[in-house]
């Protein structure tokens, strides 16, 4: 598929969001001090129909940026603070019974839970127990509760944003491997540097916080989630995107030594198919119809990172999955001729 088969009111909306991108950001740094990267996957997230885990450490406004974001988009925000005590009801609501005036009669009514919004902060989800947990993966998974048995179907668009923080490990349920996988991104927000850092002080510490503008709608997100989808990608690049994924799975065809030194289980077909989702999101955010090598580069990271279940001799010698990742970006080769010319690599290709 080439960028002229492309509907003409798919490349029109392209533009627009390539314009609505550059409203946002606007609008998002009135409050929120630099983390441009950190706001870029969150929007590519989105635009994809996905949802992100972000990890980083108490006071880096992980809370502030996410309601910011959706008072830019113009979506219903809500947060759940998760604890050891929260039950799965607690988020996706319960029935209760309720006399029915007109008839006397007593009847069941649902009250919606928190879950009932359109981005959805599940804050320090790794402090809350499995049962919960699992409630909140079903939600996100199937897009809809199950409360008795009723099925009652949850806001369009949902994004959920799940937040963990890495140190105080203590009395936490880590998120299984497994589960982690649901998520299409993991996002690290990091500390600010210096001259952002004397910027936040300064706007934090002499008035209130200014009010952000609505960019877009509902509506328009799920337009463009859409449009996501129609945007082509070359044979080649969907080779390559399964080259880097494959080169994970230790034990297959074709996988370095380098990696099978430190990975014990690789990435699996989910990151792949998020690869290629959110290279096409972030080729739409920057106003092209087509994606570029650069787009799956730069999501590797965030896509694979919480995928790689990493061994002992990895800790040992502090190789992390961002390291596996680095490599492979550095020994892939980008360009067709070079990757059939490799043995290891037509293994994988062949496999």
């Amino acid at each position: 598929m080439s960028k002229e088969t492309l509907p003409t009111a798919a490349e029109d909306a392209i533009a627009e969001l390539a314009r609505a991108r550059e409203k946002i950001l606007e609008q998002l740094s009135r409050v929120i001090v630099g983390q441009q990267e950190v706001i870029e996957q969150l929007l590519i997230g989105l635009f994809s129909n996905g949802h992100c885990l972000l990890e980083g450490v108490p006071g880096l406004a992980k809370t502030l940026m996410v309601s910011t974001l959706a008072q830019t988009l113009n979506l219903e925000f809500s947060r759940i603070q998760f604890t050891p005590d929260l039950m799965p009801a607690d988020i996706t609501g319960t029935e209760v019974i309720q006399e029915n005036r007109s008839t006397g009669s007593r009847e069941y009514r649902f009250l919606p839970g928190p879950l009932f919004a359109n981005v959805i902060l599940a804050d320090e989800i790794n402090r809350t127990p499995p049962k919960t947990q699992a409630a909140l993966l079903e939600a996100m998974q199937e897009r809809h509760v199950t409360v008795g048995r009723t099925r009652h179907r949850l806001p369009e668009p949902f994004y959920v944003l799940a937040t963990q923080n890495p140190i105080e490990q203590e009395g936490t349920y880590p998120l299984p491997e497994a589960q982690q996988d649901r998520f299409m991104l993991k996002i690290f927000v990091a500390y600010p540097r210096f001259e952002e850092e004397v910027e936040i002080a300064r706007r934090t510490t002499s008035g209130p916080l200014p009010k952000v503008e609505p960019v877009l709608s509902a509506g328009d997100i799920l337009r463009i989630q859409e449009i996501v989808r129609q945007v082509p990608i070359s044979d080649h690049l969907v080779r390559y995107t399964l080259s880097l994924v494959r080169q994970t799975r230790v034990g297959e065809p074709g996988v370095p030594e380098y990696v099978a030194r430190y990975v014990t289980w690789g990435a699996g077909p989910r990151a792949v198919q998020f690869l290629i989702l959110g290279a096409k999101a972030r080729a739409l955010l920057y106003g092209r119809s087509y994606v570029a090598c650069e787009d799956l580069q730069l999501l590797a990271k965030p896509v694979l990172r919480h995928r790689l279940v990493l061994n002992f001799a990895a800790e040992s010698e502090n190789v992390t999955a961002d390291d596996i990742v680095d490599w492979l970006l550095a020994n892939t080769p980008t360009r067709e001729d070079e990757l059939f010319k490799d043995a290891r690599f037509r293994a994988i290709l062949a496999s």
